[in-house]
């Protein structure tokens, strides 16, 4: 019962009855919630970091992966320190510290793990292939994918269904970072594996002058 609790909490965003239950039944903040995800990674994919942070403070620790997702450097710097091989691992559902830390737009996170290594050209292994950039892009933080690409990111790297970075920032009619990816030398004529190129993608979604730019 307080499990679905926790997870309608996280859902609609309620802090506060979030803090009451977890303050009544701390245990329930450590136990995999019905997405196979832990609570503090549901918070994360719900776009929820006040809450994220409302469970970290019930919890004695953390993974490596959930430092990565929430942007605790400290936790991410220590754990390295101590076991480098981290860096480039795959978290349970499957994508790197890197990608997580670039899905939720963790600039710290992201410069650090680069610092100490980190491979920006590691796809995630669960069967959707997306790389760093494609989350970074996917969520629309330009000063990551910079990030990424100076780091020696691939730009016409290819997810599941063959989408490139730059079929994701067409279809989110994200102008500034077409022109970073463009300038990467990100392919305009890429297909889809239905044969959707980007200048389709924006065209899909209404972005006219952007379809026009890129094709």
């Amino acid at each position: 019962m307080d499990q679905d609790l926790l997870e309608e909490y996280i859902q609609t965003g309620n802090s506060f009855e979030l803090d009451a239950l977890l303050t009544s039944n701390p245990k329930i903040a450590s136990v995999k919630t019905s997405h196979q995800v832990s609570p503090l990674m549901l918070c994360c994919y719900y776009r929820q970091p006040e809450l994220a942070e409302i469970i970290f403070k019930h919890l004695d620790k953390i993974t490596f992966f959930e430092a990565a997702a929430i942007g605790k450097t400290d936790i991410i710097e220590k754990a390295i320190d101590e076991s480098p091989g981290l860096i480039n691992d795959f978290s349970d559902d499957g994508f790197t510290p890197l990608g997580l830390a670039s899905y939720f737009g963790n600039e710290d996170v992201v410069r650090l793990l680069l610092l100490k290594g980190a491979d920006p050209n590691t796809s995630s292994m669960n069967g959707y292939n997306v790389y760093p950039i494609h989350s970074a892009v996917a969520s629309n933080y330009d000063m990551i994918a910079k990030m990424l690409i100076e780091a020696g990111a691939n730009v016409n790297v290819v997810q599941m269904s063959g989408a490139t970075p730059l079929h994701s920032a067409a279809h989110n009619g994200n102008i500034d970072l077409l022109i970073v990816l463009l300038e990467a030398g990100a392919d305009v004529n890429a297909l889809t594996e239905d044969g959707k190129t980007p200048a389709d993608k924006a065209s899909e979604k209404g972005f006219a002058e952007i379809a026009k730019i890129l094709s």
